[in-house]
């Protein structure tokens, strides 16, 4: 029943890519040196165990996962209570329901321009139910790889750094291994967007992009996972804060203790939602400033 069901969500992503107009990979070479014009808020939303990051510029509202089930409807309320109604720009890193779980919500509250996905299927019924609310809804979607770009408007651009054909396989983590990452550019501020990356993507990523990576402000890997935010990784982004998104007193332990003592001894400072709230960054493209829900 996996295989038939796994074999079904590839199915329907080729329709959804092939059939829809404007899909397929996003190139925009050069966008990056564009003049910036405009600010950038970037907020790693309270979701609990799980990720939703809200992108707003002048022009575009991008929206990067929609964690998990639980908080659907908070998701939902707090996107609302920003005045927004247009999400020009779903992205979902990667299907786990930690992920993809408000996704429903989103789509049934807001009218979705563009999702962006990797290409990745998974098996589980949420996962089915998205990709056929998108098709029913005819939503146009495409597929992001590394290399990719995309222009969000105000001299903003997001590249993309992961994942990397072929895919990252034969372990119990290829789905967070396989996640989309992506590099906010905005004059001379950046952000990494590391979905639930591990060492294995993060290893990709320092050999093909090696000073490409180096990041204002990292939202930090899989929750602050042991897997993630390896040594090398991080000399590579060297950021002067962190964000790691995740819900109080979860049960996996994130974050690690380990990874709080690399970020510790590279003088990151860090910031978390399951402590600090919702954790804001605007910038100017020169400047930045990093804000958090609670004390």
């Amino acid at each position: 029943m996996k295989k038939w069901c796994s074999i079904s969500a590839g199915l329907l992503i080729l329709c959804l890519v092939t059939v829809i107009t404007g899909c397929g990979l996003v190139t925009q070479p050069g966008m990056q040196d564009t003049k910036p014009t405009a600010p950038l808020t970037v907020k790693v939303m309270d979701v609990g165990q799980g990720d939703a990051i809200l992108i707003q510029t002048p022009e575009q509202t991008i929206l990067v996962d929609t964690g998990d089930t639980p908080t659907k409807s908070k998701l939902a309320s707090y996107i609302k209570s920003e005045g927004i109604s247009v999400i020009d720009k779903l992205i979902i890193t990667h299907p786990h329901a930690d992920h993809i779980g408000g996704v429903q919500a989103v789509m049934d509250n807001f009218t979705i321009k563009q999702i962006y996905d990797s290409g990745q299927t998974a098996t589980s019924n949420m996962y089915k139910q998205y990709l056929l609310t998108a098709q029913k809804k005819k939503i146009p979607f495409a597929l992001l790889e590394a290399g990719g770009q995309l222009d969000i408007g105000g001299g903003i651009v997001l590249k993309v750094l992961a994942p990397e054909k072929p895919f990252i396989s034969g372990s119990d983590s290829d789905l967070n291994n396989n996640s989309i990452v992506l590099k906010l550019v905005f004059g001379s501020f950046s952000m990494l967007l590391t979905g639930d990356a591990e060492k294995e993507s993060e290893d990709r990523m320092v050999k093909r992009f090696s000073g490409e990576l180096k990041s204002t402000v990292l939202k930090v890997g899989h929750h602050g996972s042991s897997s993630s935010s390896s040594q090398v990784f991080l000399k590579a982004v060297s950021p002067e804060a962190a964000v790691i998104s995740l819900g109080a007193n979860n049960e996996y332990h994130h974050p690690h203790p380990s990874v709080l003592k690399r970020y510790d001894q590279q003088k990151i400072k860090v910031y978390r939602t399951d402590t600090q709230g919702t954790v804001a960054i605007t910038s100017d493209g020169v400047s930045y400033t990093i804000s958090k829900e609670k004390p």
